[in-house]
Parts: C-alpha cells; sequence; structure tokens
C-alpha cells in the first residue's frame, strides 16, 4: 500500500511541474494574437509606394508573438461586393508589403499560428489607401453588430446595432433598412445614432438588413446585408 501512495504521489508532482510554467497557452509562449502597428486604425495611409495611377504598395507591420511560425495578413477591400478577406503569408516576418488599389477603404488583421499549432487572431483595424488628393472622405461602410448574422432571436421587436467611423468625423446620418428581401429596400428609421431600437417583426420570419452612412459632404457607404430569424 505505502509503494502504491508513493508512485501516485510522484505522478502527481510530475504533472504540476510539466504544467505550473505554462501561461494557459499550451507552450509557455504567452499570448497568441499580435498587437497591430501600422497602417494606423482609422486612419489615411500615405506610407505606400506608387506603383502606377491605380496601385500603390503598402507594407503592414504588427508586433511579434513568441514562437509562432507563420503570420497571415487578412486585406478586405471594402469597396468590393461581398467583400472577403485575401490572405497573404508573411512567414515569420513582422511585416508583409502588398500592392493595392489607391483611394479605397481597406480593413485588415493578422492571424498566428504557434509551434504548438495554436491559433490567434488580431484586432481588425480599417484604412484608406491613399490616392489622389481629396477633400473628403467617404465613411468606412458600417460594422453590423446586432443581430448577428444567421441568427434567430427569441422577441417581437428587435434593437439593430452597428458601428461606424469617418476619417473626417463628419457623419451625418444613418439610414436603415430592413424587410423580407435578400437586398432590404424598405428604409425603417433615418437616425444619428448607432442604434435602431425597437422595431416590429413576426414570428417566424427571415428579416434582412443593411445601413447606409452619410457623411456632410454627401459621400454614402453602405454596409453588408445581415439576416436574422424571428421564432
Amino acid at each position: 500500500m505505502k509503494k502504491i501512495i508513493i508512485a501516485l504521489t510522484m505522478v502527481s508532482l510530475i504533472a504540476a511541474g510539466c504544467g505550473s510554467s505554462d501561461d494557459g497557452n499550451g507552450d509557455g509562449g504567452g499570448t497568441t494574437a499580435v498587437t497591430l502597428g501600422l497602417p494606423a486604425n482609422n486612419s489615411e495611409c500615405i506610407s505606400g509606394t506608387s506603383i502606377n495611377d491605380s496601385q500603390s504598395a503598402v507594407t503592414f507591420e504588427w508586433t511579434a508573438v513568441p514562437n509562432t511560425v507563420t503570420y497571415f495578413v487578412n486585406v478586405t477591400n471594402l469597396n468590393a461586393p461581398n467583400a472577403q478577406p485575401i490572405q497573404y503569408n508573411a512567414g515569420t516576418n513582422t511585416t508583409h508589403t502588398i500592392n493595392l488599389l489607391k483611394g479605397t477603404p481597406y480593413s485588415w488583421y493578422v492571424s498566428s499560428r504557434k509551434a504548438s499549432g495554436e491559433n490567434g487572431q488580431s484586432e481588425k483595424w480599417k484604412f484608406y489607401n491613399a490616392g489622389d488628393p481629396v477633400t473628403s472622405h467617404a465613411p468606412f461602410p458600417a460594422d453590423l453588430v446586432s443581430p448577428v448574422m444567421s441568427s434567430t432571436v427569441l422577441t417581437t421587436s428587435v434593437t439593430l446595432q452597428w458601428r461606424s467611423s469617418d476619417i473626417d468625423n463628419d457623419i451625418k446620418d444613418y439610414k436603415v433598412y430592413m424587410d423580407n428581401t435578400a437586398n432590404p429596400a424598405t428604409l425603417v428609421g433615418t437616425v444619428t445614432q448607432q442604434s435602431l431600437p425597437n422595431l416590429s417583426v413576426n414570428s417566424g420570419g427571415t428579416y434582412y438588413w443593411k445601413v447606409v452612412t452619410t457623411d456632410n459632404a454627401g459621400n454614402a457607404t453602405t454596409s453588408p446585408v445581415f439576416q436574422f430569424k424571428v421564432q
């Protein structure tokens, strides 16, 4: 019996020693998500190197994460229909240069993979890639927040929420469209805040919604379309 107790104690001590120095990420390497550096969030990127009339080379920068074997830069052209990120493999570098369209809004984030197989993802930032000089920039397309895409709500009224930003800080209003068609055309409200409360919905219905952001110069951008169901 004494031999069994001693053996169990030894196993417990070994197991405790194997995990005591880890930070919860599995390999003792610290966080799995990088911190973004440049291009700065909600800014106009003027540091790109011009390639031709329509493109410039933009260098992305971020902080290193210990034990990372691959970084991926994910860049989305926010003007593209059904915009989806394009992924670029940066290897173990913490900078990567990508050719982008001038005068175009983009979002970007960096995903990383550690030697242990763990994956991390940074925050998502937005910027305008500088083009010909302009006196007014269009707002960034709104990010729809709630109800989330393809969610189901258990209520007969909903509050729509979104986030939006503008380099010039001159957003005038938000026009909100919602109905039962995949490209909603019914204007349900024009507001200056980033939410629209108490919209009536019918049980069993499927709804689609989008937000058009307009600034004081008349520039307008349209968000992606989100869909939700009512139980």
